[in-house]
Formats: C-alpha cells, sequence, structure tokens
C-alpha cells in the first residue's frame, strides 16, 4: 500500500550536514517525487513530495531526525496510490 505525503524539513546545519542530508534523500529517492528548497537566513526549509509506504516513509523521517540541526516533520493523505 502506497501513500501520498509531505516531508517538511528545516535545517540549521554546515555543509557536512547538508551533504549527509543530502546522502539520506538519495537512499530514499525512490519514494521521493518532487523536492523544493526555500533558502532563508539562518535556517533552509526543504519540502518532500514523497509516494510510497507508511513504513518507508516513517524510515526517512527516523534517520533525517537523527541529525540535531534538523526539524523534521511528516504527513501521510488517507489517498492510496495504485500501480
Amino acid at each position: 500500500m502506497k501513500r501520498i505525503g509531505v516531508v517538511g524539513i528545516v535545517l540549521k546545519g554546515d555543509r557536512e550536514t547538508v551533504m549527509e542530508m543530502q546522502s539520506v534523500l538519495s537512499d530514499f529517492a525512490d519514494i521521493i517525487v518532487g523536492r523544493m528548497g526555500v533558502p532563508r537566513d539562518g535556517a533552509n526549509a526543504i519540502a518532500l513530495i514523497v509516494e510510497g509506504s507508511p513504513e518507508r516513509v516513517s524510515a526517512l523521517t527516523g534517520r533525517l531526525g537523527k541529525f540535531p540541526s534538523l526539524s523534521v516533520k511528516s504527513a501521510m493523505t488517507a489517498f492510496e496510490v495504485t500501480e
């Protein structure tokens, strides 16, 4: 069962954190269908549109949540995607 959702990320970190975060996002590229970033002074905001199982999205947010300089929230819709 796949669902559509949104993952919001606020990043307050240095270049090393950005590179590590990008590595995690690459590991989950199979569920990321869209990405938008907004640079801000002191913090950057990133919105991901995801399509995957709730477990897979949870794994992504769990990995991202381990970074102390990232704040991560997700919202999944009840809409199920058929393949």
